[in-house]
């Protein structure tokens, strides 16, 4: 019996021995990886990783900081370096960095701020406030938590599928903070939040900043952790020679790296495998150049492949299942919604602007247009949230907090210079809360060639009846067609074909407005207007009192109105695609006694415009307009007028290629614009346009809008988006009159 025992062991060792050499038991050995922060630099980091994944290289802790830090999170939630790279590839860092908010997500009063002023300041008791950084850092925050959301419910960081930490610096005592447990996307935006470029982050009541500052490479942290073998990414910059130190960002960044380069001399030689990528020729914020960056990365990683192997051999285990593809939902089931923070705003006005319901599910594009709607308030600085899954039941629970808005003064300013109103300064002064909670009072002041001004006050109520009070004083002075002032002056204007005017527009109305949508808009309201019209050049021929001008208009005009708005333009100025209606009608029934032979009349106009993408970087904008006068015929002052360009013609002067200002007049007009947009360089649009009109008294009731157009013109130009606002140069000439004409434009109109 012993002997057949004995028989069976010796079986037993053999078949255990053949299966040990074929299938290694893993070693022991625990691989640490490091990556080190840099900015876009650490795009190279995706390069390392592609390289990792290709020889099957599994590690079992990531340490990161900054850009490291989002690299390394992801990555141990389970991308693989291919994703990654695809990822990241697919990002507009433009939009994600500036905090940009696409146009639809903003009221039409924000929308307004936006494209008028170049720069704003808020103050508060008049002292300014400049604000803690660039950018607040949403956008950021909404991409990480989209993409992390596979693994949102992983509280503690060393339970993600590769543990994880990172660096964050406490910016009020200068510690190095090591972030392990929380909310992953919080974490890593904090580790990122670079000083003056993203606001910093509050997490367990420590205002956090960029890692960078105190830790760029926590090697000793990560073994701490057990680790025995460190591979090592190092993005971080070289001291800069005197010959490349050529302006004051270069010093400022050299003082900056002195201590993070001076680390790297004993802590790369802790590195076993250290991995410096060629990255000299990019800076921290070269998001453009992504691809050959990673590049560079999967370069430095082959460069020490032999040893990455040799690792990988060691450590290799056959039932290492292959890395599954991790991918984000398309959608989410919210259960239910927790809100903190909020004070002045109602639950139910957050919740109305980011459009969620408990119980419901909702695709994640439509919750990130909701949290779009909401930040393009400015009502608050900051929406953190993080999902939560459900107990017991399928979904997940929304846990949020937002941080009001403290600020209610701002400053704003802007440049402009056009070939009507010439040059001018905008200097606005805006309060919210001055009265009521959901109110603003905005004065604009422009200063320059024709000073105007502008004084808004509007208490916004959403989508029930909002009020409104605004008065406008616009003047400009311009040679005009005499049609437009002649039936007041027939006689002595007979044989005057043009006349350069002074005009000046004082403009008071009170209105209610109801939205259907926050891109449609209904507005109801009595107008006062007081109209003065004069010319210095006619004073000899005409006057016989000495005057220092000739009044052909010095008249005050009551009248309702009613608008009706819906603009869905992806740009106001350049729109790719999108959707614009604005119609308006005026009922003009009293006329103070300048106007002597004044009768009661209507103006109704309507502007209808579409615009689509023909190619990636072609698109074309339909727009069609229109005009009639209803009454009295005796009134010419605010008939149509056609002719040259410009975004902010007041009363019912219009546009039109290949003529000057106020060209072509009447009492109706029909218009068609074709526009070709081209471009061919990020911001950079070669323009190309067409448009004809007929235009006359009473062309409706003669039918003479159907018959071939009696005007056209055509346009070419160029423009360049700044920061100012579009710098335009553009081409115009009419086949009608074989004349030509050049108009230039310079920043926001206003």
């Amino acid at each position: 019996m012993k002997q057949y025992l004995l028989v069976i062991i010796i079986f037993l060792s053999f078949v255990g021995l053949g299966l040990a050499q074929e299938v290694p038991a893993k070693d022991s050995l625990k691989i640490g990886l490091v990556l080190s922060g840099g900015g876009a630099k650490g795009f190279a980091h995706i390069g390392v990783l592609k390289v990792l994944d290709s020889i099957g290289l599994k590690v079992d802790y990531i340490a990161g900081s900054s850009m490291g830090a989002i690299v390394g999170a992801l990555y141990s939630s389970g991308y693989s370096g291919k994703q990654l790279d695809s990822i990241f590839g697919s990002v507009d860092y433009d939009e994600v960095i500036t905090d940009y908010l696409p146009r639809e997500s903003k009221t039409f009063y924000e929308r307004e701020n936006s494209e008028k002023y170049a720069l704003t300041l808020p103050f508060n008791r008049f002292k300014l406030k400049l604000p803690s950084a660039i950018s607040s850092g949403q956008n950021i925050y909404n991409l990480l938590t989209y993409l992390t959301l596979p693994v949102s419910d992983v509280e503690e960081f060393d339970q993600l599928p590769i543990p994880f930490f990172c660096t964050a610096t406490n910016v009020e005592t200068g510690k190095a903070v090591y972030l392990e447990r929380g909310n992953l996307a919080q974490a890593i935006t904090a580790s990122g939040a670079f000083p003056s470029l993203f606001q910093p982050v509050i997490i367990d009541d420590q205002l956090l900043i960029d890692g960078g500052v105190t830790n760029n490479y926590p090697i000793d942290e990560l073994k701490a952790k057990g680790m025995d073998v460190i591979i090592g990414v190092d993005v971080q910059d070289e001291l800069a020679t005197r010959e490349e130190l050529t302006s004051a960002p270069d010093v400022l960044l050299q003082i900056n790296n002195y201590r993070t380069i001076n680390d790297m001399v004993w802590k790369s030689k802790k590195t076993d495998i250290y991995i410096k990528p060629d990255i000299k020729d990019f800076s921290v914020i070269s998001f453009s150049e992504g691809q050959r960056i990673v590049k560079n990365g999967e370069m430095a990683a082959r460069e020490s492949l032999p040893a990455l192997v040799e690792l990988s051999k060691k450590v290799w285990d056959a039932n290492d299942a292959p890395k599954a593809v991790l991918k984000s939902p398309d959608s989410i089931r919210i259960n239910s919604i927790k809100i903190r923070g909020y004070e002045r705003y109602t639950r139910a006005y957050v919740l109305g602007k980011l459009k969620l319901k408990s119980n419901s599910t909702v695709s994640y594009t439509d919750f990130s247009r909701g949290v779009n709607n909401l930040m393009a308030t400015n009502n608050f600085d900051s929406f953190e949230y993080r999902f939560q899954r459900s107990y017991g039941v399928e979904g997940y629970d929304l846990l949020a907090t937002i941080k009001e808005n403290e600020t209610t003064n701002f400053l704003r300013f802007g440049l402009h210079y056009d070939e009507l109103y010439k040059s001018a300064a905008i200097l606005n002064l805006t309060r919210k809360r001055t009265l009521f909670d959901n109110d603003v009072l905005s004065l604009d002041v422009v200063l320059g060639d024709n000073i105007r001004y502008n004084l808004d006050y509007f208490i916004d109520r959403g989508f029930y009846w909002s009020v409104g009070l605004r008065t406008r004083f616009n003047q400009f002075h311009r040679g005009v067609n005499s049609q437009l002032i002649v039936r007041s002056f027939e006689e002595e204007m007979n044989n005057v074909n043009k006349v350069d005017i002074r005009l000046q527009d004082f403009n008071t109305q009170f209105y209610v407005q109801t939205l259907f949508r926050k891109d449609f808009a209904l507005i109801a309201g009595v107008e006062h207007k007081h109209l003065r019209i004069a010319s210095q050049t006619l004073v000899n021929q005409f006057s016989n009192n000495n005057d220092d001008e000739f009044l052909f208009e010095n008249t005050d005009y009551l009248s309702l109105y009613g608008n009706i708005k819906l603009d869905t333009y992806s740009h106001r100025d350049f729109p790719k695609s999108g959707f614009y209606f604005n119609g308006d009608i005026h009922s003009y029934f009293y006329a103070s006694s300048f106007n002597e032979n004044f009768r009661p009349f209507t103006l109704a106009k309507a502007d209808i415009g579409y615009a689509f993408r023909i190619t990636k970087r072609l698109s074309m904008n339909i727009l069609e307009q229109g005009g009639f006068k209803m009454g009295d015929n005796g009134t010419s002052s605010l008939d149509f007028g056609l002719g040259g360009y410009a975004n902010n013609f007041i009363n019912n002067f219009v546009s039109f290629y290949g003529y000057d200002f106020v060209t072509i007049t009447g009492n109706s007009f029909v218009k068609s614009t074709f526009t070709l947009d081209y471009e061919f360089f990020k911001k950079n649009h070669l323009l190309l346009a067409a448009n004809i009109a007929n235009v006359e008294d009473n062309i409706f009731d003669t039918g003479e809008w159907l018959t071939t157009p009696n005007y056209s013109g055509f346009a070419v130009g160029y423009s360049f988006e700044t920061f100012l606002g579009p710098i335009e140069a553009k081409y115009t000439w009419s086949p009608d009159t074989k004349r030509d004409y050049w108009f230039f434009n310079l920043g926001f109109w206003f």
